[in-house]
């Protein structure tokens, strides 16, 4: 399980990065996805961030490093006037032409019980380590994003963080939750991992469904058969998944190079994708999701 307080080294020399990926989606349709993150280049100058996507575009917005303050336990995240905790988040934003504040409160987490880079976490070196900090969880309240309400009550929310140097030069990320009678989660990361001597493409993936998890790895013996802007298909064993990318409206997002925010890449907050689950010859679930977020980033 990700220790939710773990703030990794904020004095240490860079570059580094660390950042924090909350996605709220509603019933009737608001989506709104905020990533305050910190960031330290080579130089060891210190900035913090804090990106907001919606549905139809995104937003970037700096801080000085003093503006962020993380704690450990109790989890907890300060940045400018805004705060994010595992109780929820409340945002008072008033600048560069955006304004957005409300308050939402998040019911428990589903948080998977180990950690999804499995020992990939050990290596030294990652490039990039991702961490899962809840697959699902409730929400209440509503935000006011220029001037329209987002209620999000009876919403569900999602939470992640990654951590490192740089984005992987090529990858692939998707993720969507869903409510109902047979709620369920997925996420799913494909990525191009550089080592000292050589290097290889790996997976990590969990899918959460009636009450139990898929964990289809490298780490596990998961194989990547297929994988492009168009999605993916990997294989573990009698397990098949593909994600299959049918529609998107990808909004720029910044990315870490060498600590570094300079790199544009495109995240569809809200794309549609279908995702199925194979055993063998029996397919355990289908889905396709209209509020699913999907990223795929090409070596240059």
């Amino acid at each position: 399980m990700i220790d939710m307080g773990s703030f990794h080294d904020r004095d240490r020399a860079g570059p580094y990065f660390e950042g924090w990926y909350f996605k709220h989606q509603g019933p009737q349709g608001h989506a709104l996805a905020l990533i305050p993150a910190f960031h330290i280049d080579r130089e060891g100058h210190c900035t913090a961030s804090l990106q907001i996507i919606s549905r139809d575009r995104s937003w970037w917005l700096e801080h000085p490093a003093d503006q962020l303050q993380v704690s450990r336990r109790p989890f907890g995240i300060q940045i400018g006037r805004s705060s994010f905790s595992s109780q929820g988040i409340g945002l008072h934003i008033h600048q560069d032409g955006l304004s957005l504040c409300g308050t939402l409160r998040y019911g428990p987490f589903a948080a998977l019980r180990s950690d999804i880079m499995g020992p990939f976490r050990f290596f030294a070196g990652m490039q990039c380590s991702h961490g899962v900090i809840s697959m699902g969880h409730s929400l209440k309240g509503a935000l006011e994003l220029n001037g329209e309400v987002l209620d999000l009550s009876d919403g569900i929310g999602y939470i992640e963080t990654d951590r490192g140097r740089s984005f992987p030069s090529a990858y692939l990320w998707t993720q969507c939750v869903w409510n109902g009678p047979e709620r369920g989660s997925l996420m799913l990361a494909i990525a191009t991992i550089p080592l000292p001597v050589g290097g290889f493409t790996g997976c990590i993936c969990s899918v959460l469904y009636r009450g139990r998890e898929y964990r289809l790895a490298t780490y596990r013996g998961a194989r990547i058969e297929t994988w492009s802007s168009s999605g993916a298909v990997i294989r573990q064993g009698k397990y098949r998944l593909e994600a299959q990318l049918l529609s998107e409206q990808g909004q720029a997002l910044r990315a870490p190079v060498e600590g570094r925010m300079e790199r544009t890449i495109h995240e569809s907050l809200c794309a549609e994708v279908r995702y199925r689950l194979w055993h063998g010859k029996d397919l355990l679930f289908q889905r396709t999701d209209l509020n699913a977020s999907f990223e795929h980033s090409a070596a240059n």
